[in-house]
């Protein structure tokens, strides 16, 4: 089954596991163990709300570690695309980025790379937003968290 072409309309992807079920899960547990709480506060509730609270940090950690992840291994990725694609100068200046840059063009074809770099380090465009929107040859990565 061949992948779906990728854009920036459809480029953001939902990891069902974790945002359909774990997520409104845990929301609802906590929702409903404060409102317990809240209702008749002892010890008990208040070790329920406590485990509920932890349960809701547990979640956000495990989604943003792996973000945080994935963000050390594209930026490594695109380093090496910039040495391979750009001028030496061009790719040092690209490599000191931020990361949230250096994530969005990831997504740019080799042959538009330089102008979008170009452009970036000109400061035409800024934010991960404008450049994905720039990209004119959507290059997919389908293997995101």
């Amino acid at each position: 089954m061949a992948e779906e072409v990728q854009s920036y309309k459809n480029h953001a992807r939902f990891h069902p596991p974790f945002h359909y079920v774990l997520a409104p899960i845990v929301l609802i547990h906590f929702v409903w163990t404060a409102k317990v709480f809240f209702n008749s506060a002892n010890w008990y509730t208040g070790e329920q709300l406590m485990l509920a609270v932890g349960f809701v940090v547990m979640a956000v950690l495990t989604r943003t570690c792996a973000l945080q992840a994935q963000n050390r291994t594209i930026r490594l990725e695109e380093r090496m695309r910039f040495e391979r694609i750009l001028p030496s100068e061009l790719a040092t200046k690209a490599s000191d980025l931020p990361v949230g840059q250096i994530v969005a063009l990831r997504f740019a074809s080799d042959a538009e790379l330089t102008g979008l770099v170009g452009q970036v380090l000109g400061g035409k465009l800024t934010t991960q937003k404008e450049i994905k929107e720039a990209i004119v040859n959507w290059r997919p990565d389908h293997c995101r968290v």
